[in-house]
């Protein structure tokens, strides 16, 4: 079944928490000094989306207007979901604001600045086949994303939280089912597609948010959300989605990722 691109875009919103009285409800229950440690890396992706949204469009994807559509809507979204959870810090008195986000994208430094470029030579040397690495990439992302989420929720069982990282889950499922069914159906078509993929992946993929946030909180939140029996399973299953796409059994990321930084299983 295709995604329905056209509805998406007309339902596409800000997540909603005006009803949520955060500052009261974390004021009576604090989150623990882990669950604030991994929002804050969340929150920062979140906001930092816009910025891989610029290194996207200078790749073939800005010719196909599915594609432009949803990435507009997607990071209208994402934009919210960063949002929301620099409220749930600002309600425990972390610094939120816009002078902490110049300072998560003035730390990227020279990579910042070149990155459009090499993403643009790369990309365009490559052409149409492209646009399967970019969904496949996305699709892993988001599936990452959102176990992440239920992970938070599982590990802090705190009703507030879980209401609102629902609502966010709920949003973050439409954006899997558009990044899966477009790279389900590139790497169908495209043999070629299939392979650069997988070395792409396979040399590149690294878990959201590396190389935007410090190698240090990459460990943390990947040990906070991932450790354990029941995140190795969860890994598993993440990577058992990504076998299932055309070319690209086997690759084992997910598991490797936490392998490669000794998260314990």
């Amino acid at each position: 079944m295709s995604f329905a691109i056209d509805h998406y875009a007309r339902t596409a919103a800000p997540v909603q928490w005006d009803d949520l009285d955060l500052h009261a409800a974390f004021a009576d229950r604090p989150l623990s000094p882990g669950a604030l440690r991994c929002l804050r890396y969340m929150s920062d992706v979140e906001s930092y989306t816009v910025c891989y949204l610029r290194d996207l469009l200078v790749t073939p994807s800005h010719n196909d207007p599915d594609i432009t559509t949803f990435l507009t809507m997607w990071n209208y979204e994402e934009y919210w979901h960063g949002e929301v959870l620099a409220e749930v810090l600002a309600a425990h008195g972390i610094a939120t604001g816009n002078a902490h986000l110049r300072g998560v994208r003035e730390r990227q430094g020279l990579k910042n600045k070149t990155g459009p470029i090499k993403q643009l030579l790369l990309a365009n040397l490559i052409g149409e086949d492209f646009i399967a690495t970019h969904m496949t990439w996305g699709a892993i992302n988001e599936w990452s994303t959102h176990a992440g989420y239920v992970a938070l929720t599982r590990n802090e069982d705190h009703p507030v939280l879980t209401e609102l990282l629902a609502r966010i889950i709920k949003q973050e499922t439409r954006h899997v089912a558009f990044y899966n069914s477009q790279a389900r159906e590139r790497l169908a078509r495209s043999r070629k597609a299939q392979r650069i993929t997988r070395f792409a992946l396979d040399k590149a993929w690294n878990p959201v948010g590396s190389g935007v946030m410090p190698e240090d909180e990459v460990v943390f939140m990947l040990s906070y959300l991932m450790g354990g029996a029941d995140g190795r399973a969860e890994a598993r299953k993440i990577d058992q989605k990504i076998d299932s796409l055309p070319g690209l059994q086997g690759l084992h990321l997910i598991e490797r990722a936490l392998d490669q930084r000794q998260i314990p299983g």
